[in-house]
């Protein structure tokens, strides 16, 4: 059963009229005003992925260029297990997708969604500092 968030605006609305509206326009809500538990936790699952600093540093990278666990835990004086792991993690989630090439796989972000995510959230903070600055 898909339980659903409701809002004044949209106490009346049924789950056949979300449903069209949302294969419609791309799995977006025109109005933003319903989201089910299970979208609601996938968001949250992802950015509960992001809130590591390390893992989100390891995003950044990423965002730049794909790489190998080795390179990364060159980069962040980190181990091998540990950056493993972190991306283990990253890809569980589907924010990462990885490439085997010989003995070796490479990293990079899923989709250019996760690009435009990190690069918003570090445009974010940007401004937050400017802010502070003023």
């Amino acid at each position: 059963m898909n339980q659903a968030i409701m809002t004044p605006q949209n106490h009346s609305r049924n789950n056949h009229s979300r449903r069209a509206e949302l294969d419609e326009d791309s799995a977006h809500l025109r109005d933003g005003s319903l989201l089910s538990k299970d979208e609601c936790q996938r968001a949250a699952d992802t950015f509960r992925a992001l809130g590591d600093p390390v893992r989100f540093q390891i995003l950044a990278l990423l965002a730049q260029n794909e790489m190998c666990v080795s390179d990364i835990a060159g980069i962040l004086d980190d181990s091998l297990p540990a950056v493993s792991q972190r991306l283990k993690l990253l890809r569980k989630d589907n924010i990462v997708s990885v490439r085997r090439s010989g003995k070796f796989s490479y990293y990079s972000l899923v989709d250019d969604h996760v690009r435009t995510l990190v690069s918003n959230i570090l445009s974010h903070i940007a401004e937050q500092e400017e802010a502070a600055v003023d």
